[in-house]
């Protein structure tokens, strides 16, 4: 098969479209996918770069979200049968044209969704339903704050909170991408760039939001504190911004306000249940056509280089996907 392989740590420049071997055929429980499209993620960023908690030595072939079709299945495997087309979470290995799945780590695509939809569909929504239902205890008539709101695990925290009842102001770096979170939903979207406390008040009537939803950390971090309401919550789940914030303990005690970290690797370790509970619900919201990622970058595998590029670049809102 061909692969886009990682033959040195750095940039998308270290990509390399070559054959390589097939995977073995697969394991018990295993389940062997042609890859027909597959997500690109910060996490792959992180991991071209050595920078992820994960670190795999090159040579690799990268990649952990995909879509594609069944064919064939190891022992024990009930469910799925070749020809199925599946969605997949993947350690690595969906940059290339084969790769074997846990079958515990495969679904059925639902009937609503392209296969470039259910590549992207799992990471994003998962993170965003645990992030604001589970850690961030979402209710039906609360506001939420999403920053970094038009990229992926944004644009799914727009759709959930306002699936789910929420008031959504949403903050994003330029007017374009203002634009696209209004068009998804959002309530408000305003700019982050030079401070938007005074206008999340003034958007709340002065009493602030309940929830910060916050991939960005940083000084964006330490102004979010500053724009909860009583009993607010700031959900932390990166630091896209460039590092982690110092959080003022003196904040959490004046507003009973808490710091909540999200962190879906955990999740999937230490509550395998309750996240496959969260995946069957977010299933059933896709099969009734309630959300669907946007997908505004599409490229063929050969040049998968260039999705890694628009990533890095930011010039993705919501997410980009590499087909073929």
């Amino acid at each position: 098969m061909r692969a886009i392989v990682c033959e040195a740590f750095g940039g998308p420049e270290g990509l390399v479209w070559r054959e390589v071997a097939d995977p073995a055929p697969p394991g018990p429980e295993e389940i062997r996918l042609r890859i027909l499209a597959r997500g690109v993620q910060y996490v792959d960023v992180l991991m071209l770069a050595g920078q992820y908690q994960f670190r795999p030595l090159p040579p690799f072939i990268p990649g952990s979200e995909a879509a594609g079709e069944v064919i064939s299945i190891g022992a024990g495997v009930e469910g799925f049968k070749p020809g199925d087309k599946v969605m997949a979470r993947l350690r690595l290995g969906a940059f290339g044209e084969i790769a074997n799945a846990r079958a515990e780590d495969c679904d059925l695509l639902p009937a609503a969704l392209g296969l470039e939809e259910g590549a992207v569909l799992r990471a994003v929504y998962m993170t965003a339903y645990h992030a604001l239902l589970d850690r961030g205890r979402l209710k039906k008539g609360e506001s939420v704050l999403i920053h970094g709101a038009a990229g992926g695990i944004g644009l799914a925290a727009v759709h959930l909170a306002k699936l789910f009842g929420a008031r959504v102001i949403a903050t994003a770096s330029s007017e374009e991408k203002r634009a696209i979170v209004l068009a998804e939903g959002a309530d408000e979207a305003i700019a982050y760039a030079g401070g938007f406390r005074e206008r999340v008040l003034e958007l709340s009537g002065g009493r602030g939001v309940d929830i910060v939803y916050d991939p960005i950390g940083g000084a964006v971090s330490e102004e979010s504190l500053r724009s909860l309401a009583w009993g607010g919550r700031l959900l932390i789940l990166g630091f896209l911004g460039g590092g982690p914030a110092q959080i003022r303990s003196n904040y959490l005690l004046i507003k009973g306000i808490e710091a909540v970290g999200v962190r879906m690797g955990g999740f999937y370790e230490n509550e395998p249940e309750h996240a496959a509970a969260n995946a069957k619900a977010l299933l059933s919201l896709a099969a009734e056509g309630k959300i669907k990622p946007r997908i505004s970058f599409s490229v063929p595998l050969a040049r998968a280089a260039e999705a890694f590029a628009a990533l890095i670049e930011r010039r993705v809102t919501g997410k980009a996907v590499v087909v073929g």
